[in-house]
């Protein structure tokens, strides 16, 4: 068997990636027959310091390199269906299996298994549902604020511009819903995405608070 990949990711400082490293390196030896000293381990603790996610960055260098990847939960390689459908891809370019415990997938390049296929496509389906509800709720959330005088009279929010008194999204609007997103989950502070996008602090915290205008 090739080279075999383990991903662990924690979110903040107070947890520890050991759980995981735990369940992925038992399942490494008793699924797979690995040792701990025949897996690649590649680890993340997502904080305001870290989120480019550079073990996972790393992981995604060394795939072809890879015959399978385990990981504890869906969660912990992906932030959404949309980004686990583009890891997923990559991984069947690769030619990498992935493995995911909690979800019991054994997700496989190519595989006829007509279980596998739906699970490919379902995840294409999660994905454009995901991204169709973020669009909804972004409307909805902008035809309320519309309704409010502030943003007749005020500067438009971040993200956003004006035309006519209206709000419009801005060129940037992707990047900074991606930002803020982060922000709200803890894998960024306010000072770096303040950084990150060219604006104060204080800009960031009132984004956040407005989370319906960003589908958030």
């Amino acid at each position: 068997m090739g080279q075999i990949g383990i991903y662990v990711r924690v979110s903040t400082e107070d947890q520890s990636v050991e759980r995981q490293l735990e369940a992925t390196t038992e399942y490494a030896d008793s699924r797979l027959g690995a040792g701990v000293d025949e897996l690649e381990i590649y680890r993340d603790k997502s904080t305001g310091t870290d989120t480019e996610r550079s073990g996972y960055q790393d992981m995604m260098d060394d795939l072809e390199e890879l015959e399978i990847v385990v990981v504890k939960s869906i969660t912990r390689i992906s932030r959404s269906i949309r980004d686990l459908d583009r890891t997923v891809e990559r991984f069947a370019d690769a030619g990498t299996e992935l493995r995911i415990i909690d979800e019991g997938l054994e997700i496989r390049p190519d595989d006829e298994d007509p279980f596998q296929r739906a699970v490919y496509q379902l995840l294409g389906v999660f994905a454009e549902l995901e991204a169709a509800m973020i669009r909804m709720r972004t409307r909805e959330g902008i035809a309320a604020r519309q309704a409010n005088d502030d943003y007749h009279h005020g500067r438009a929010p971040l993200g956003f511009s004006k035309d006519d008194g209206r709000l419009i999204e801005g060129k940037n609007y992707d990047h900074v819903v991606t930002v803020l997103e982060m922000v709200q989950k803890g894998e960024m502070s306010k000072r770096k995405a303040a950084r990150e996008l060219d604006t104060t602090r204080s800009t960031i915290g009132s984004a956040v608070d407005r989370g319906e205008l960003y589908g958030i």
